[in-house]
């Protein structure tokens, strides 16, 4: 296989373990890999599908990415593909100096946003991956959910590598729209959940479609929209606002995982509903689906699977249809 190296440099502040652990989520998914040192992940590029390894060695200086990709026929094109997928994945361009401002007047918020410091949005390469991680997770544990993108993407995603290093990039439209509802059933998928994402990729895969396109709309129009597609409700189509299309205002207020969290934060005794939970969160916009992300890497962080700090941030200047993932 050939392979092409260069380097990032992210807007300050930026850690590569936080970020990557916000797109994760839990230490089985397959599809985006982390070692402690390197985040690896499969991308197609038209008929193609390459690898991207992303390292981030010198956290006390100014932030740089070193990123390497490989596969076959590995050129230019491929090189500047991964360029525009890195900036949407990782928030490489981002700047949240206005978010931390924002946090600097909630001491609590400031608290959190300081352990957490160098963490970037993160998104999915494209709005399919994020609406079928939405499916996938509804009305089930974050756990299960890993597990059926998983046993999807070992299925059918094309791969890149051999052996146990190979990885499968995540199945396309194409992929899923001819394939049959109890195929997919045999991967653990409901029957409700497979018509889903059959329906989705064959719109898609036929051009009747175009997610992408929707991403002008106003967010109750785009909300609108997502809840208008087979499967989807209100909490897949915020989830998808904000993983999906980088709306960083909108907390998926549906999600009983945030709803532990933001009660755990904020020592909430009184339980929490959609309702609350968007009269609570309001007071951070713009940047309220940023404070999710805090609040998922606070999760992690209590389980043991990540290390908050500020140390080596390079700065130099289930839910009402699925569970917080």
């Amino acid at each position: 296989m050939a392979a092409v190296a260069f380097s990032l440099e992210p807007v300050p502040p930026f850690r590569l373990d936080l970020t990557t652990w916000a797109l994760r989520r839990r230490t089985h998914n397959a599809v985006d890999r982390w070692d402690g040192r390197h985040w690896r992940r499969a991308l197609a590029s038209g008929n193609r599908v390459f690898e991207l390894c992303v390292s981030q060695h010198d956290t006390r200086g100014p932030p740089r990415l070193d990123v390497v990709i490989s596969g076959v026929r590995i050129g230019e094109h491929q090189r500047q593909e991964a360029e525009k997928a890195l900036d949407r994945l990782l928030g490489v361009s981002i700047d949240l100096q206005p978010f931390y401002a924002l946090a600097a007047t909630d001491p609590r918020l400031a608290r959190l946003a300081d352990r957490f410091r160098g963490v970037k949005p993160v998104r999915f390469p494209g709005i399919f991956e994020s609406l079928v991680n939405a499916i996938a997770c509804q009305q089930l544990s974050l756990d299960a959910g890993i597990h059926l993108l998983n046993a999807l993407t070992l299925r059918y995603g094309e791969a890149v590598g051999r052996g146990r290093a190979a990885l499968r990039a995540f199945p396309s439209p194409v992929a899923l729209a001819d394939v049959s509802v109890e195929a997919l059933r045999t991967l653990g998928f409901s029957r409700q959940k497979a018509r889903a994402l059959i329906e989705l990729s064959g719109a898609l895969a036929r051009g009747t479609l175009d997610l992408e396109a929707l991403a002008g709309r106003p967010d109750g129009s785009l909300r609108t929209e997502l809840q208008s597609l087979r499967g989807i409700g209100r909490w897949s189509a915020e989830y998808t606002m904000l993983r999906g299309y980088g709306r960083l205002q909108q907390f998926p207020a549906d999600d009983v995982g945030a709803w532990r969290g933001l009660q755990r934060w904020l020592r909430l005794r009184k339980p929490l509903d959609y309702g609350r939970a968007i009269a609570i969160t309001r007071r951070w916009r713009p940047y309220a689906g940023f404070v999710y992300f805090h609040l998922l890497l606070g999760r992690l962080e209590h389980e043991g699977w990540i290390k908050g700090s500020k140390a080596g941030c390079g700065d130099s200047g289930s839910a009402a249809d699925g569970a917080m993932p």
